[in-house]
């Protein structure tokens, strides 16, 4: 893929551990979008506020995310609140 295709819209499903069940989305940008607003209303402090809008939102956010799914087959982050971690996970929807 270069650097300026768009990628093909491929099912993926999205989880917030702990905080939203998992969720399967058409397309990867609206997937993104779900998981942005469910972040953002989480008591996180500023900098993992800013490091997700900035990985969630940015204007090659789908591309990034996709390069993660096709070489690691799905992407995990965490983030800490109430003391503990919590995964985000980004996976390919399964049929």
């Amino acid at each position: 893929m270069s650097r300026n295709s768009v990628p093909p819209p491929a099912p993926v499903t999205v989880e917030i551990e702990d905080v939203t069940p998992p969720a399967t989305f058409e397309h990867l940008a609206d997937a993104l979008a779900a998981l942005w607003s469910s972040m953002r209303t989480l008591p996180l402090g500023a900098t993992q506020y800013d490091a997700y809008q900035y990985f969630l939102t940015r204007p090659n956010a789908v591309q990034r995310v996709t390069e993660h799914l096709d070489r690691d087959g799905e992407l995990v982050l965490s983030f800490r609140m109430e003391g503990r971690l919590h995964a985000v996970r980004v996976s390919p929807a399964r049929a």
